[in-house]
């Protein structure tokens, strides 16, 4: 494992363990506060995450922080938000097995530096990933697990939002579930 962020950063920036290295313009590790209570993951960057070398920054970012704020939370202050995969699958393929085996370690480590109460999974890629293999996103989004001793709760992605809006209204419920559980913990502390 890695002692500091610092050490996670080169090992990530210098990967070369999967062909998505070749095609990279830059390894997008995450954003965030490295202390935050809640982490968010995706799946994997796409165009714009790749040029910009952060995590949803394209449209689907957009909405993600709009929800974010509305409920308190903000990818600058009180969450972090990584994926999956830290580089992008050629054009926004979904990651493959193998792929998201060769970063789960740099994930792992984030994890582990983190030490976050609440993870979310935005998706069906990542949430088979880090929940369960067989999840069904769309019965079970918004419905807590517990794993490792923390709190984890699949949500639909943005992504999938924007391609069906009537979608919208219980992607909110998700994030005010999210609130309230929030809220509960923090008073128990």
């Amino acid at each position: 494992m890695f002692a500091t962020w610092k050490e996670l950063q080169a090992a990530c920036e210098s990967c070369r363990r999967c062909a998505l290295c070749e095609t990279r313009h830059n390894v997008v590790v995450g954003v965030g506060n490295p202390r935050a209570q809640v982490m968010f993951i995706g799946e994997g960057p796409g165009e714009n995450e790749d040029l910009q070398g952060e995590p949803f920054v394209g449209r689907a970012g957009k909405l993600l922080d709009k929800m974010l704020a509305a409920v308190d939370l903000d990818r600058n202050t009180n969450i972090y938000i990584a994926n999956t995969v830290k580089c992008r699958p050629p054009q926004n393929r979904d990651p493959k097995p193998e792929e998201q085996a060769c970063c789960m370690e740099w994930l792992e480590a984030q994890i582990a530096l983190i030490q976050p109460e609440i993870i979310v999974c935005l998706g069906r890629i990542a949430a088979a990933q880090m929940i369960k293999p067989d999840i069904k996103i769309t019965r079970e989004h918004g419905q807590w697990f517990e794993k490792n001793g923390r709190l984890w709760m699949p949500m639909l992605h943005p992504a999938a939002l924007l391609r069906d809006p009537r979608k919208k209204p219980e992607a909110f419920e998700d994030f005010l579930r999210l609130r309230d559980k929030l809220e509960e913990l923090n008073q128990e502390a």
